[in-house]
């Protein structure tokens, strides 16, 4: 096959194509000249991603456990990336739930047709001391070879790149602790490589039909310490040696709670990372590096791009970015399938001598380094309490200053919808007796901009609305607030409000 330029008969299905490597893959595909399926469990957050537009992709919403839905995915496909994970906060087995994806993609993909699977595993020998975390990801290699498709697997350790879960785990715990007494896993052997070379594997195993059905161990070049990493780190972000003093009394339980307090990764996903950075994660054999030839980043040079995308904010993909987008029924009572019961609004709204455009402008930056406009106090604090209880706080920030897609994480909140210089519509993610959301709607007329500003909360039990009625007390003082700080960074004057209405 010509590596330039594919079979543009071909259809590729990338599931989890709005996941951290899915979403950089899609792109790199349709490039060739593939036909991508890019598939993932919310329409709309695919259709915010920037391949949606690419010519070559097609989108797709499929649920990898919803049966129908999979089949008219895998309609007509050659070959299928299975980049799935069901590490979320609402599984509370995510290897369960792993293994039935894995045996329903291998029933239907050999229903389909479908020539081959590409699988990206993880690293790790098998040993009854291996973490859940990588005998699940073993586990799936397994049950899609136990098909009649035919399987290539690439087992990687730590992806070093920016927004992936490894790289911000290291980030933070590097930036935030200049000295840091570490559990024993620091000194821990581990072989990292840099997002650009698992892409290029990932690419290249179409291109070359001797990786079909045969698995590959892919890392980086050079075998270090996690310790060895941070001070790797350290150089590059121009912060002084870290003093590292590890210790044998750090459970895995106490490393991830260490994680999440430190780090914006919540200790549901801390758990099994940490959990695996007890095993050694090197490669046993590097033979793929003959069948797909490339230049293989050290981990000096990963992390100094990765620092570079950081700062020049052209971060492509999050970890951030993956997980499942909440239903919209209960968003507002007059959608058709508000099932009706306790609800309770705070509206209000400001208008302001500006066009909206200026307005949204501001808007659209609020959380992150930019902050919410006023009381950023009240905001930290509530994100310090929501760590203290297993949420997600406010450390998660946003990956791009300027510009919010559907899907995005926004501190606690998660962006349900988008309309430029009209909506604003954010979920909230922290830990609640209930489910709130927080709107914002724009219109504009004979030169002056009203901003609507809707908090919407829907308690759950009495303990719900005891919450609802003791925040209410700090909206007054908090969203008014945000409704004049908005107004005051777009340098608009205010003809009316802040005002209920």
């Amino acid at each position: 096959m010509d590596s330039n330029f594919a079979d543009q008969k071909k259809i590729i299905l990338v599931t989890g194509a709005t996941g951290y490597v899915g979403a950089r893959l899609v792109p790199l595909l349709a490039a060739k000249g593939y036909q991508v399926r890019a598939a993932g469990r919310s329409l709309a957050k695919l259709a915010s991603r920037p391949f949606a537009t690419r010519q070559g992709v097609e989108l797709c919403a499929v649920d990898v456990l919803d049966r129908e839905a999979l089949q008219k995915a895998l309609a007509g496909v050659d070959s299928v990336y299975y980049l799935v994970h069901s590490m979320n906060s609402s599984n509370r087995d995510f290897a369960e739930a792993d293994r039935q994806a894995a045996k329903l993609m291998a029933e239907e993909a050999e229903r389909a047709g479908v020539k081959r699977i590409i699988y990206l595993g993880g690293l790790g020998e098998d040993s009854p001391d291996l973490s859940k975390h990588l005998k699940s990801r073993a586990e799936v290699g397994l049950i899609l070879g136990q098909g009649k498709v035919p399987v290539t697997t690439l087992r990687a350790g730590m992806i070093i790149g920016s927004g992936s879960t490894s790289f911000e785990i290291l980030r933070y715990l590097v930036e935030r602790l200049p000295v840091m007494i570490t559990p024993r896993w620091v000194k821990t052997p581990s072989q990292p490589i840099a997002i650009r070379n698992v892409l290029h594997y990932l690419v290249g195993c179409l291109d070359v039909d001797a990786t079909t059905g045969n698995t590959y161990d892919i890392g980086g070049p050079i075998i270090l310490t996690y310790m060895e990493l941070m001070q790797t780190y350290a150089k590059h972000a121009g912060l002084p040696k870290r003093l590292i003093l590890p210790v044998p009394v750090f459970t895995p339980g106490l490393s991830s709670y260490w994680i999440h307090f430190v780090t914006p990764v919540p200790s549901y996903i801390a758990r099994p990372l940490a959990e695996g950075l007890r095993n050694p994660v090197v490669c046993q054999n590097n033979e793929i590096r003959d069948l797909i030839k490339q230049e293989l980043l050290t981990p000096d040079e990963a992390i100094r791009i990765a620092l570079e995308r950081i700062r020049n904010q052209s971060v492509e993909s999050s970890w951030t970015d993956a997980g499942k987008m909440p239903p919209a029924e209960w968003l507002a009572p007059g959608d058709p399938g508000f099932a009706g019961g306790t609800y309770y609004e705070d509206k209000r709204s400001i208008t302001v001598k500006d066009n909206s455009a200026e307005v949204w402008g501001r808007l659209v930056r609020l959380g992150g380094k930019t902050g919410w406009y006023y009381g950023n106090w009240l905001w930290k604090l509530r994100g310090f309490l929501d760590r203290l209880v297993g949420g997600v706080g406010l450390s998660r920030g946003r990956r791009n200053a300027d510009e919010l897609f559907v899907g995005d994480a926004l501190d606690f909140w998660r962006v349900i919808e988008v309309e430029k210089e009209k909506q604003l519509l954010l979920l909230a993610e922290m830990k609640l007796p209930g489910e709130a959301i927080l709107e914002f709607q724009i219109e504009n007329k004979d030169g002056l901009t009203e901003v609507k500003q809707i908090a919407r909360f829907v308690p759950h039990g009495l303990l719900g609305l005891a919450y609802w009625w003791a925040v209410t007390p700090l909206h007054e003082f908090v969203f008014s607030g945000m409704l004049r700080g908005v107004a005051a960074r777009s340098k608009a004057s205010i003809v009316r409000g802040p005002q209920r209405f």
